[in-house]
């Protein structure tokens, strides 16, 4: 693992532009840009959400490094949940990702079947970019490094997060473009 703990250190230890989120996506160092007005409104939106229905002892968390050393990845994720113990140890309950025009692919690819493969339980999908008309896609049941779509909707339909949430998602509420 000594190639892995040289590009962790290289993407810890480097300068990089401020405000971009820097990342290590099939053992390659990405780095993108800021986050447009539209994508942190989607994200603001998702949160606000998933705070009425998570328990006390679980947080909401942007920002927070998800390292997965078998799959040569180390995600920043747009929104990951779980409990608040051991946050940094642990896989999340939940993680969202809101796709931008230079990261699409990963999120689409990569990460998809990374957060499988480390055992994510949900992945949100958030696809502003998705050829011209924008969905939210939930995938689950990860196994074998795969996920199961679970519910498919274009922006503007409803869309069910299953327990522990239990809550619906109003896709209209996400800004396109």
């Amino acid at each position: 693992m000594v190639v892995w703990d040289e590009l962790v250190r290289f993407r810890r230890e480097a300068q990089w532009p401020a405000g971009c989120k820097v990342q290590i996506v099939e053992g390659l160092v990405v780095v993108e840009p800021p986050p447009d007005p539209a994508h942190s409104d989607t994200v603001d939106e998702l949160q606000r959400l998933l705070y009425t229905v998570i328990p006390r002892d679980w947080g909401i968390y942007q920002g927070l490094e998800l390292t997965l050393p078998g799959v040569c990845g180390l995600f920043v994720p747009d929104v990951s949940v779980g409990p608040k113990e051991r946050r940094t140890r642990d896989v999340p309950r939940f993680v969202a990702e809101v796709t931008s025009w230079c990261g699409a692919h990963h999120d689409r690819v990569e990460k998809l079947h990374a957060y499988a493969a480390t055992g994510v339980p949900l992945y949100l999908l958030l696809d502003p970019w998705h050829s011209g008309k924008p969905t939210a896609t939930l995938y689950g049941e990860p196994e074998g490094g795969s996920y199961r779509v679970l519910e498919m909707v274009k922006y503007g339909d409803e869309l069910r997060l299953p327990a522990p949430f239990d809550v619906t998602v109003d896709t209209s509420l996400f800004p396109v473009g």
